[in-house]
C-alpha cells in the first residue's frame, strides 16, 4: 500500500510540474510579446466604404437584475447606425422577459436596429440561441456579450479594424472587473482571471498556439463560425469548442490585451460554484471531443499540441491537486515510519519548484494590473497564498465536474446568477436566482477541513513540518469554501 500511495503521489506531482513548465514557457512568450510592436493591417473606419456590417448578439436567460443595464449600455455603442444590428437572444422563463421587451421598444423608438428574439425552447442552451440568431444576422461580423458585461462606447471601433486580414476569424478582448474589491471571493476570482487574460492568452497567441474565444467580449467573422461547423451545444463550453474547431480550420485569432471589457464577478459562492462547474466540466468535455483530432492533424506543431494538452486539461489539475492533498497525510506518516524511503522524499522535494514557477508567473500578471514596488509585492504574496488556498478548497467541487466531463455525463447549462453589484454598498440579499441548496460536496469539504486539521496536529505529533504550510493552506481553503457555502444560504 505504501508503494501504491507513493507512485500515485509522484505521478500527480510530475504532471503538475509539467503543467508548470508549460506556464513558464507562456511567461517567456508573454515577455517577448511585450517587447515587440506588431503592425497588422486594419480597416479604416473613417472611410465609409471600409465600415463592415456588425451584429451584436446578447444571449440572456432570466437576467432580471442586469438586463436593463446591459441594453442601455449597448445602446450607447459608437458605430454607424446604418451598419449595426442588435439581437437580444432571450430564452428567459420569468418576468424579466417583459422588462426586456419594454426596454427594447423604447430603444427601437430611438432609431436603434434592435430585435427581441425569443425561442420556444432552450435546445442547445446558449449555443442554440447563438446559432438561431446567426441564421438571420445581417452582420458580416458578430460581437457577443453576456448579460453582465459593459463594453465601452468605442469597443467596436477598437476591435473591428483588426479584421482587415481575411484570415482573422476572431478578435478577443481582456475582461475587466467592476466589483473586483467587493469581497475576498471577488478578489481571488479577479486574480485568477487576470492571469488567464494577461499571461496565458498573450503567451499562446504570440506563438500562434490555440487560444479560446471566452464566450463574451469578443467578435467573430460570421464566415469563420459557419466554416468551423457553427455553434454546437454538446459541451458546456461552446466557446472553447468552436474556438478549437475554427483554429483547426486554420482561422487566425487576434487577442487584444489592451482593450478591457468590464464585467461583474459572482459575489455569492453558489454562483461562483455554478460558473466553475460549467467551465471545468466543459473543458474536460472538449478535451475528449477535440484533442485527439488535433493529435492526428499533421499540420499542427508538436509545441502547439503540447500547450493545447494542458490548455484543455487545465481544469483537470484540480483532480491532481486533490490527489496530492489527500495523499500528503499518509505520505507524512510513511516518511516518518519508513527510513528506507528517505532518499525518495529528498528527490520529490524538487517538485516544490512548481510552486516557485507559479509564484513567478502570477507575479508578472499582478504587477501588470496593480503595479510593482515593495508593498505591492507584499500584497501579492498575501494574495497568491490566499488564492491558492481557496482554489484548493474548490478542488472537490471542480474535480466532480472534471470527472463528469471526461466520463461523458451530460448535464444542463446552468447560468451564473447576476446581481448588479458595483460597489461595497450593494447587496445580493434577496436575489431570487441564488441557489439555496447545500450540496453533498459541501459536506465533503467540511470533512476535508477536519482531515487537514488532523494533518496539522500530525506535524506536531511527528515533529515533521515539511508539509505544514501546505496543510495550513488546505485547512483554510476547505474551511473558507465550507463556511461561505453554509452562510450564503442563510
Amino acid at each position: 500500500m505504501d508503494i501504491f500511495i507513493i507512485v500515485i503521489y509522484t505521478l500527480a506531482l510530475l504532471i503538475i510540474f509539467l503543467y508548470s513548465l508549460a506556464q513558464l514557457n507562456l511567461l517567456l512568450n508573454y515577455l517577448k510579446a511585450k517587447k515587440e510592436k506588431v503592425n497588422v493591417p486594419k480597416f479604416n473606419l473613417s472611410n465609409p466604404e471600409e465600415v463592415p456590417y456588425v451584429t451584436i448578439q446578447l444571449p440572456i436567460f432570466n437576467e432580471l437584475y442586469v438586463v436593463d443595464r446591459l441594453l442601455k449600455n449597448i445602446a450607447e455603442i459608437e458605430y454607424p447606425r446604418e451598419r449595426l444590428e442588435i439581437q437580444v437572444l432571450d430564452d428567459s422563463s420569468d418576468e424579466s422577459i417583459h422588462k426586456t421587451a419594454e426596454t427594447i421598444v423604447q430603444l427601437q423608438k430611438q432609431g436603434l436596429d434592435i430585435q427581441h428574439i425569443c425561442r420556444t425552447d432552450r435546445s442547445g442552451f446558449k449555443a442554440g440561441a447563438l446559432k438561431e440568431g446567426l441564421e438571420i444576422a445581417k452582420g458580416e461580423f458578430i460581437a457577443i456579450f453576456d448579460a453582465d458585461f459593459l463594453p465601452k462606447k468605442d469597443w467596436l471601433l477598437e476591435t473591428v479594424p483588426f479584421f482587415k486580414s481575411p484570415e482573422v476569424g476572431v478578435v478577443q478582448t481582456r475582461w475587466g472587473h467592476i466589483n473586483r474589491n467587493y469581497s475576498l471571493l471577488t478578489k481571488i476570482q479577479a486574480f485568477a482571471l487576470d492571469f488567464h487574460f494577461t499571461m496565458e492568452q498573450v503567451g499562446r497567441n504570440y506563438k500562434n498556439h490555440f487560444i479560446n474565444f471566452n464566450g463574451t467580449a469578443g467578435i467573430w467573422r460570421k464566415a469563420c463560425i459557419e466554416d468551423a461547423g457553427n455553434w454546437q451545444g454538446d459541451t458546456l463550453t461552446e466557446d472553447l469548442d468552436l474556438s478549437y474547431r475554427a483554429q483547426l480550420k486554420k482561422w487566425k485569432f487576434h487577442y487584444l490585451e489592451e482593450v478591457e471589457t468590464p464585467a461583474e464577478l459572482p459575489v455569492v459562492i453558489s454562483a461562483a460554484r455554478s460558473q466553475q462547474f460549467r467551465w471545468n466540466k466543459g473543458a474536460a468535455e472538449n478535451f475528449q471531443k477535440l484533442y485527439w483530432k488535433m493529435v492526428k492533424d499533421p499540420t499542427v506543431s508538436i509545441k502547439t499540441k503540447f500547450h493545447s494538452f494542458f490548455h484543455l486539461l487545465n481544469s483537470s489539475m484540480f483532480l491532481l491537486v486533490l490527489f496530492v492533498a489527500i495523499l500528503s497525510v499518509p505520505i507524512l506518516y510513511i516518511k516518518n515510519s519508513n527510513p528506507m524511503f528517505s532518499w525518495y522524499f529528498n528527490v520529490i522535494a524538487f517538485f516544490a519548484l512548481s510552486t516557485l514557477i507559479f509564484f513567478c508567473c502570477y507575479w508578472f500578471t499582478f504587477k501588470k494590473i496593480h503595479g510593482s514596488g515593495f508593498w505591492k509585492f507584499i500584497e501579492y504574496i498575501r494574495m497568491f497564498f490566499t488564492f491558492f488556498s481557496i482554489a484548493m478548497g474548490f478542488s472537490v467541487h471542480n474535480s466532480v465536474a472534471v470527472l463528469e466531463g471526461h466520463f461523458g455525463k451530460k448535464s444542463e447549462f446552468i447560468r451564473t446568477p447576476k446581481f448588479n453589484i458595483k460597489n461595497l454598498k450593494d447587496t445580493w440579499k434577496g436575489n431570487k436566482y441564488v441557489n439555496k441548496n447545500i450540496s453533498a460536496n459541501t459536506i465533503v469539504e467540511a470533512l476535508l477541513m477536519v482531515y487537514f486539521g488532523f494533518a496539522l496536529y500530525s506535524a506536531f505529533k511527528l515533529q515533521d513540518f515539511g508539509l505544514f504550510l501546505f496543510h495550513i493552506m488546505l485547512f483554510m481553503g476547505f474551511g473558507f469554501v465550507f463556511f461561505k457555502s453554509v452562510t450564503s444560504k442563510m
